[in-house]
C-alpha cells in the first residue's frame, strides 16, 4: 500500500535519520578500533543488528567512503581502509597546510562563548585522559580543534579538515596511548593554543597549530617505523 502523502513526506527524513545513526555508530567502531583496518563490513549482518533495511546501511557505507574510512569493493563490499605510513604522512601534511590558515582566520572572530566551549572541551579531554578513555579523548581532541576553527568562516576548508581529523584520529589515539609524554604535551599545547586565541595572537596560534600537527606526525611515524627518507617533513607553509 502506498503511504499517504503526509506520511510519504516524512520518509526521506526518517531514512536519513537511520543513515545518520548508522554512520555515527560505524564511524565510532572504526575510530575506536573495534573494527580494524582491512576488516569487511557486512551489509546484511549490520542491517539485522541495527534493525533497519539494507538501504540506510548502503548509504552509510558511501558516506564513510567519502570520509576515507572505508573503501568500497565490487565483490567484498565495504572494507575498513588501511592506511600506509605514506598515506598517514600525506594526511598530516594536508592538516599542516590547512589548519594554521583556519586558526589564523578564526582568531579575530572568536567570541566568549567560543572560548567557554573550548575550555569545557579541554576539561573533558583531561578527564578522559586521566580515565584512560581512548574513544572519548579522541573525539574530544577532534572537537576541540574544530570548535576553534569554526569561527574562520571557511566552510569548505573546515569540512576538509573535519574529514582529515576523522582519518587521522584512530592513529593519533595510538600515538597518545603509547606515550605519557605525548598526552602531557597535547594538554599543554591545547591550553597554550587557547591562551593565544584569547590574546588575539593569530600568527602565534597559527605557528603553534603547525608545530602541534607536525609533532604528532613525527611521533606517529616513528612508532610505525616509517622510512624517514621517504617521509621527510615538508617546509612550513608561508604565513
Amino acid at each position: 500500500m502506498i503511504a499517504p502523502l503526509s506520511m510519504r513526506s516524512k520518509l526521506p527524513q526518517f531514512r536519513q535519520t537511520m543513515t545518520g545513526a548508522a554512520v555515527t555508530e560505524l564511524r565510532r567502531r572504526i575510530l575506536s578500533g573495534s573494527v580494524v583496518a582491512g576488516e569487511a563490513l557486512r551489509q546484511d549482518a549490520l542491517a539485522k543488528e541495527f534493525g533497519i533495511s539494507r538501504i540506510p546501511i548502503r548509504e552509510a557505507f558511501h558516506q564513510l567512503a567519502a570520509e576515507g574510512l572505508v573503501t568500497l569493493h565490487a565483490h567484498r563490499g565495504a572494507v575498513v581502509t588501511a592506511l600506509s605510513p605514506l598515506d598517514i604522512a600525506e594526511l598530516f601534511d594536508l592538516r599542516a597546510m590547512l589548519e594554521p590558515d583556519l586558526i589564523r582566520r578564526a582568531v579575530p572572530r572568536l567570541t566568549e562563548s567560543d572560548f567557554a566551549r573550548a575550555e569545557a572541551l579541554l576539561a573533558d579531554y583531561a578527564a578522559a585522559i586521566a580515565g584512560g578513555d581512548l574513544e572519548a579523548y579522541g573525539e574530544l581532541n577532534r572537537e576541540y580543534h574544530l570548535s576553534l576553527y569554526r569561527a574562520s568562516g571557511r566552510s569548505q576548508t573546515l569540512e576538509l579538515v573535519r574529514v582529515l581529523l576523522a582519518n587521522t584520529d584512530r592513529y593519533t589515539r595510538v600515538q597518545l596511548s603509547m606515550s605519557d609524554g605525548a598526552t602531557t604535551r597535547a594538554k599543554r599545547e591545547h591550553a597554550a593554543l587557547l591562551e593565544l586565541c584569547r590574546a588575539g595572537d593569530a600568527e602565534g596560534a597559527a605557528r603553534l597549530t603547525l608545530d602541534h600537527v607536525m609533532a604528532v606526525r613525527h611521533d606517529l611515524l616513528q612508532l610505525l617505523h616509517a622510512d624517514e627518507a621517504n617521509l621527510a617533513e615538508p617546509h612550513a607553509p608561508a604565513a
